[in-house]
């Protein structure tokens, strides 16, 4: 008598716990995929041009938007502060909220959506067509790494980049709030200078700076993961730019909320 088979096949999760898992497994793969990136950074050879190529990119061509973003965010901000301290006569108070308001949220946060519909769209793309025509394939059987050739000097360059463009809009900004405020109020400089300097401390730079550099992973990293995954060809193409561009978008401003909280704890 034949004795029954025993599986050894592990049983298989409910699939009414897919949606519980899925953010999961995303963010495991997400810190595998950062994990291995950081790896390559110890390991030859060093592609320094392709990483001066990156940089190229997302600094030189993304000065133009980001320092129109910060020239319009602060218009917009001066006049708003200008028009609400204006019913209580604190005009005094509007250089050090066009400052704060700039530092501690707008300009990273600004400045990282606009890199993510600039930059990450085309990570996103070009290594997303790079995987349909099996040119990513290509790399692996000569015995190259992608991740170091493809990922790496993306992830360094948004790293370096993207708080000195931040750093910009926040200048850029400020700037344009005080030229706002005195064409439309006759707001002295001493008076927009004594507000932002009696205010003004230097964590609040420290504040943009760390933000940034938080953002920065989900202006590269998401954009390069998801491009890495693509799959369906031309159509899984254009859908994996728009997953990109939504995810790193939404993470952005979940990591925003996140250490906004820890940085007003530690404060």
């Amino acid at each position: 008598m034949a004795e029954p088979s025993t599986s050894s096949e592990p049983a298989r999760p409910p699939p009414w716990t897919k949606p519980l898992r899925a953010p999961v497994e995303l963010l495991g793969d997400l810190s595998i995929f950062f994990a291995q990136s950081v790896a390559a950074i110890f390991r030859p050879p060093y592609r320094v041009g392709l990483l001066f190529n990156q940089l190229e990119f997302m600094a030189y061509g993304s000065l133009f938007v980001v320092g129109l973003t910060g020239l319009f965010t602060g218009m917009v901000l001066a006049l708003q502060t200008v028009y609400a301290f204006g019913l209580f006569n604190a005009q005094s108070l509007v250089g050090a909220t066009v400052e704060l308001s700039l530092s501690r949220e707008l300009a990273p946060v600004f400045t990282c959506i606009v890199l993510v519909a600039r930059v990450g769209s085309a990570v996103a793309t070009e290594l997303g067509t790079m995987r349909v025509t099996e040119q990513i394939d290509a790399l692996e059987s000569l015995g190259r790494s992608p991740v170091s050739h493809l990922l790496l000097p993306r992830v360094l360059a948004g790293l370096l980049v993207v708080p000195a463009l931040t750093m910009l809009a926040n200048a850029t900004g400020i700037v344009v709030g005080y030229m706002v405020a005195k064409g439309s109020l006759g707001l002295t400089y001493g008076d927009f200078e004594y507000g932002a300097r009696y205010f003004f401390r230097p964590l609040d730079l420290w504040y943009s700076l760390i933000k940034s550099y938080c953002f920065a992973a989900a202006v590269t990293l998401i954009p390069c993961y998801i491009g890495f995954n693509t799959q369906q060809g031309a159509e899984g193409v254009g859908r994996a730019t728009t997953t990109a561009v939504v995810s790193a978008s939404v993470a952005i401003l979940l990591l925003d909320a996140l250490t906004t909280r820890l940085l007003l704890v530690a404060k």
